[in-house]
This record gives structure tokens, sequence and C-alpha cells, in this order.
């Protein structure tokens, strides 16, 4: 939820007050400010600064988006549920920025996590599908969108009308 600077400034005044009452001998709260950095810095690995991505990247500023996701050194450190999120957005944030090969990337690995909603899984799938007509590469579009096709009986009208504009472009380009 919290930037890295931020995270870094309410570890810096649980130190602070770690030192200080160390040195007025209140060891029971000593031991909540150790255990409050402990949490910052857990959550750090595991949550990221997914949230704080997240709200950029819904209210379309894109640059700030790819700054609070660069802050995640190591991706795969983050928990199951955060990582397909995190490959959500940055195949999000490739398409915007016409990467379609990074963006491609990141959708495959997002559908191979769990994500909010069946709706995002699905939309995950699409969007590698889509990525790959546009491409050529019409096996691997077929192939995730039967992948997506599994899901028809719970997704949204919008994503099924997706999907079926999809085979049908795909059925157009694979008679040529």
């Amino acid at each position: 939820m919290f930037s890295n600077r931020i995270r870094i400034f309410i570890a810096f005044i649980f130190l602070l007050s770690l030192g200080v009452l160390m040195y007025l001998r209140v060891y029971e709260l000593a031991a909540v400010a150790v255990m409050m950095i402990i949490l910052l810095i857990w959550d750090y690995f595991r949550q990221g600064t997914l949230i704080v991505a997240s709200k950029h990247f819904h209210v379309k500023d894109y640059d700030k988006t790819a700054a609070s996701l660069n802050e995640i050194v190591k991706p795969q450190w983050l928990s199951k549920n955060r990582r397909g999120y995190y490959e959500f957005i940055y195949g999000g944030l490739c398409l915007q920025r016409q990467e379609f090969e990074e963006a491609e990337k990141h959708y495959e690995i997002a559908a191979q996590y769990p994500l909010r909603s069946v709706n995002d899984h699905v939309a995950a799938l699409v969007s590698v599908a889509n990525i790959s007509i546009r491409r050529g590469n019409f096996e691997k579009a077929e192939a995730y969108l039967q992948l997506a096709e599994k899901h028809k009986d719970k997704i949204t009208a919008k994503m099924k009308e997706v999907i079926s504009r999809l085979q049908q472009e795909l059925k157009k380009e694979t008679r040529h």
C-alpha cells in the first residue's frame, strides 16, 4: 500500500522510537517497534508497491505506474496473488507503450497466477490471443482463445463479445 519512500520513512520513525524505548527500558513497546519494522519489510517483499501502481494505472498515469512497478526489485518474491496482478498491470503498461512482445510475455505470466476475478484471468488470456493474432501467430492465438472459452459461463457479456470478435478475426486471417 505504501511507496518505498514512505516505507523507509515509517521504518525510520520506528527505528528512532526503538532507540528511545530501549534507552528508557520499555522493552514491551520496543518489541512492538521491532515487529512493526519487520512487518514493513515483509510487506515490501510480499505486497510491493502494487496498490500504488494500480491506482496510477486506473487513472491512466502510465509514467507513475511504471515508476511504482519499477520499485519492486524482485517480482518473483511477491505473493502468488500479487505476482499475477503485477504481471497483469505490467502487461497493460507495455500494451499502452505499444511494446507488444513485452506485453504478451507479461500477460502470459499473469495467466499462470490467480487474479482478482475470472474476468481478469480471461482478459489476460484474450490479450495474449489478440497480440498473437496481430503478430501472425495464429496457432498460439487459437490455443489461448480455447483456454478463454473454458470460462465463458463465468465472464461478463463484454468479455464474451471480445472473445467472439477475436474468433471471427482469427477465422478471417486463417482463411487467407
